[in-house]
């Protein structure tokens, strides 16, 4: 039942959509039904800029979440692992981490202007903190008891740190990582609007302002099947990452 639960899920969800809208309950112009949303994003696929949109956003993700995920990695092991440099940066940290990635685009753009710059930047931001956090814990969670005994050992401060810290700290930092590509999804739309002329959240923007409700729907389904696209890959990694825990 649970498989055919899953089979049944998006079909009952658009045809209960479809439903609604031609119910005469809503304005169709306002929730338009997934036929009008599907024939938006032919259009847009064949006469529009689809696939440069998509190919724009998916670069800047990829760039900031790279960026983030590599610097947000790096500190949360000096962080976790320092106690000195746990003292001197995580207050900083954790008086910015609140701070949205939207509350940075006025200044991104007196910073960086119109260019891709403020776009990483944007998702830098969000992606950093999301793994610092999780890079953070997961080191000092490690078992102490571990790192004595490969120091009886005799095993060198580096090579604890590869084979005995990372690999007991991964499960929670891929866990980091599968979070912040959520939040690099999140902090797009506010990347995009930090002035641009391309991508999928500059599309629902400018379908918003010429009141095509129906693009803007399509875009927005657009992003959460890249969203759990790049979720479910990630997954996958993982577990292939972490193979002694499946």
């Amino acid at each position: 039942m649970s498989r055919a639960a899953r089979w049944l899920s998006l079909p009952l969800f658009f045809g209960l959509w479809q439903g609604v809208s031609l119910s005469g309950w809503v304005n169709p112009t306002l929730f338009p039904p997934p036929t009008a949303v599907l024939q938006a994003l032919w259009l847009w696929l064949t006469d529009g800029p689809l696939l440069r949109d998509l190919g724009m956003s998916v670069s800047r993700i990829v760039v900031g979440f790279a960026a983030g995920a590599l610097v947000g990695v790096g500190v949360g092991v000096l962080t976790g692992s320092t106690a000195l440099a746990a003292a001197l940066l995580a207050p900083v940290f954790q008086l910015l981490r609140p701070i949205p990635p939207i509350a940075f685009v006025p200044l991104v753009i007196l910073w960086f202007g119109l260019s891709e710059w403020g776009k990483w930047f944007l998702v830098f931001w969000g992606v950093f903190f999301t793994v610092w956090v999780a890079t953070h814990l997961g080191i000092q969670r490690v078992d102490p008891i571990w790192m004595r005994a490969a120091q009886c050992l005799g095993a060198p401060r580096r090579a604890q740190m590869l084979q005995v810290m990372l690999p007991a700290a991964l499960p929670t930092i891929l866990v980091g990582l599968r979070t912040a590509v959520s939040v690099s999804f999140y902090t797009l739309v506010a990347a995009e609007l930090a002035g641009t002329f391309s991508g999928v959240a500059y599309r629902i923007e400018i379908a918003h302002q010429n009141m095509q409700t129906a693009q803007m729907m399509g875009g927005l389904l657009v992003l959460g099947a890249l969203s759990s696209l790049a979720d479910k890959g990630f997954a996958a990694l993982s577990r292939r990452w972490v193979w002694w825990q499946g």
